[in-house]
């Protein structure tokens, strides 16, 4: 797994986290409308049989538990989201099998984080001359026991996600709360990576970002105000 300590937990107790996420992710789900998992079982089967759309922004449920699913929080919906919207091409931490809440420690670092990943996005569309999408940022609190990885080598690659896929497989698996490691995108900054969202005590909406694609880059981001 590449040299450094793998087994040093770390107790992180209301920390303030950073994630920016698409905005044209609906704000509000089924998820924000119970407070709990006895209220969502009983929403749900009502809205299966009368309104599937709303279903279809919860994402595949079968892979959180409800009793992962922190109700009543702030929300909610932005935190479970990772976990029921799996990416299948998976991601640092993950071969795509499983989700992962990744969080930053501080805005300047999810942007850079986003924009790393929104710019390939931008690149991959043949013909795209300009572009551009708003960023919704969310201030989230957590408290978790994490895996201190900042330690460790051979997880930080640019852009092979090999060594660090199999480490977050293993930490998964093993039912680890969550990760701590180095920021790729921005030096000396510190992400987190959590396996659950019952961890967050709290995810609320603050800015919004615009990203402007120029064609090769992606060449600036302005905050937009009265979003």
């Amino acid at each position: 797994m590449g040299s450094g300590r793998v087994n040093n937990t770390v107790k992180v107790i209301n920390q303030i986290a950073y994630r920016l996420v698409n905005s044209k992710f609906p704000p509000i789900t089924l998820f924000d409308d119970v407070v709990s998992a006895a209220d969502f079982e009983t929403v749900y089967a009502i809205q299966s049989l009368t309104n599937p759309r709303a279903l279809n922004e919860l994402g595949d449920i079968s892979l959180l538990s409800s009793d992962e699913i922190p109700f009543g929080i702030d929300g909610v919906n932005y935190v479970t989201a990772p976990f029921t919207h799996v990416n299948p091409d998976g991601s640092r931490f993950s071969d795509g099998s499983f989700g992962i809440l990744y969080l930053a420690d501080d805005v300047d670092t999810a942007i850079k984080e986003t924009l790393y990943h929104q710019e390939k996005c931008f690149q991959s569309i043949h013909g795209l001359h300009y572009d551009t999408v708003d960023m919704r940022c969310l201030q989230i609190k957590f408290s978790a026991n994490v895996v201190d990885c900042t330690s460790v080598e051979n997880i930080y690659h640019s852009d092979d996600y090999s060594v660090p896929r199999i480490l977050g497989a293993k930490l998964q698996k093993a039912n680890n709360q969550g990760i701590q490691y180095n920021s790729v995108r921005n030096k000396h900054a510190i992400c987190w990576g959590l396996f659950s969202p019952i961890h967050v005590s709290s995810a609320i909406q603050t800015k919004h970002f615009e990203f402007v694609f120029d064609g090769k880059s992606i060449s600036g981001v302005r905050e937009l105000v009265n979003k």
